[in-house]
This record gives structure tokens, sequence and C-alpha cells, in this order.
């Protein structure tokens, strides 16, 4: 019951922070507008509509990415003077003393809103681009299997950035990091170009979850499965370091 409540204390808190629904609308809007121009103007070859939409929704990842950040940023930004300077995460716990509970109440949130966002994205993209082609998936299971990827995708990958931000206590660092990695220059893209073991680092090993083969950069990526347990691997990771250090230092 505890940590229901807290789940719930934890969501209407994002709820309320601007830039969780900042980082909603990225994730959203973003992709559809992608897709949009994708499909109005398909070029000499014509994707198939899953193909245009899962091309497009890569970039939503900075979305998903400014909500793990921010779900634990908005906890240490320095309130203003009126409201007493102090920050928000002493409030926090005197409401759920109990650390852990309100890393566990955080992630679930994170969990919820970015797996139902991507759900949104996919289906609303897919029948955004069917309006505009005339056409829908050749594959509707294999359409669900690549959204439920894309999900798992985005999920990992704000976890991931959600526990950095544990670790660091500030949002500036990881969102310059993992936006500037996701959208103006991979450096994990860079790095595959040296050694193989680059499709091993957590960006790029998931990408075989919702793209096509032809649309991925690097070579001999991961397969759908592998890349699965290899993404999921590192956000637990990160999240125990974080866990241990959220446990043991001064808020």
């Amino acid at each position: 019951m505890i940590l229901l409540r807290a789940i719930g204390g934890e969501f209407r808190k994002t709820m309320s922070l601007p830039a969780a629904l900042v980082a909603i609308a990225i994730a959203l809007l973003v992709p559809l507008g992608i897709a949009l121009l994708a499909a109005v103007n398909p070029g000499a070859a014509s994707p198939s509509p899953a193909d245009v939409v899962f091309n497009a929704v890569a970039l939503g990842t900075v979305g998903a990415i400014i909500l793990g950040v921010t779900v634990v940023s908005s906890e240490f930004a320095i309130n203003s003077p009126d409201a007493g300077g102090g920050r928000q995460i002493s409030a926090t716990l005197i409401a759920v003393p109990s650390r852990l509970v309100v890393l566990a109440s955080k992630v679930a949130v994170v969990i919820v809103v970015v797996s139902l966002t991507a759900a949104v994205t996919t289906t609303a993209g897919l029948w955004l681009v069917h309006a505009v082609v005339g056409s829908g998936p050749d594959d509707l299971r294999g359409f669900v299997t690549r959204s439920a990827g894309l999900a798992l995708y985005w999920t990992c990958m704000a976890l991931v950035a959600f526990a950095v931000t544990v670790l660091t206590r500030s949002g500036i660092a990881p969102l310059v990091w993992f936006i500037a990695n996701s959208s103006v220059i991979s450096v994990s893209l860079l790095l595959s170009k040296l050694t193989p073991l680059a499709r091993y680092l957590p960006d790029l090993a998931g990408m075989r979850l919702f793209a096509a083969p032809s649309s991925i950069a690097v070579q001999d990526a991961l397969e759908p499965v592998s890349g699965a347990i290899v993404m999921t691997a590192w956000a637990l990771g990160f999240l125990t370091v974080s866990a241990i250090v959220f446990s043991r230092r001064d808020a």
C-alpha cells in the first residue's frame, strides 16, 4: 500500500512538471512530424507504412530521456526564495521516509508514462501514415511486436538517464550527454566504426527492437531478443548502482 500511494503521488507530481509535459510532447509530436513528412515525400523508394513510422521514432527517444531525467532532477532543483530556497527531495523523504520506495515509485512512473507514450506514438503514427498513403501495415503482428520493442527501448534509455541523474543529482550533464548522443552526434555510432563491442552499448544494442535492418547504420546489430536482454541489463545495472548510492548518501 505504501508503494502504491507513493506511485500515485509521484505520478501526480510528474504530470505537474512542465518539463515532463514537454518531454511527452517531444516523444509524441517529433516522430509524428517526421512520419508525416516521410509519407508525403516518400522519395524513390516507398517503404511500408510501418517502416515509415519506425524510421521516424528514433528521435522520440529524446523525449523519453528528458522525462527520465526530469523525474529525478526536479527533486534536487533549488526552490525559489519565496518557497524557502530548499529542495523538493527533503519534502519527498519526509512524506515517504524509505528511499528505496521513493526510487521504486519514480521508476514505476517512468516505465508507465514512457510505455504509454510509445504506444500512442506508434498507433497515431500508423493512423497518420495510413491516412496519407492509403494502406495499413502488411503484418499487424509485426507492427505490434515492433511497437512493444520501441516501448522497451524508450523505457530502458529513460531508466539509464534516470539512474545517471540520481548519481549526479543534477539534470544538466545527463541531458547534454544523452540528448547529444541521441540526436546531434552519436558517440556510440562513432565507436562502432572502431570496435564491434560498441554494438553492446545501450543505445545501439536495442535498435533492432523496432528499426528495420536496412535503416540501421551499425553493422551486425544485435538481434531483437539479444538486444532486449542487453538493454535491460544496462538499465537494471544502472538502477542498482543508483539505488545503492541514493540509499547511503545524504539527501
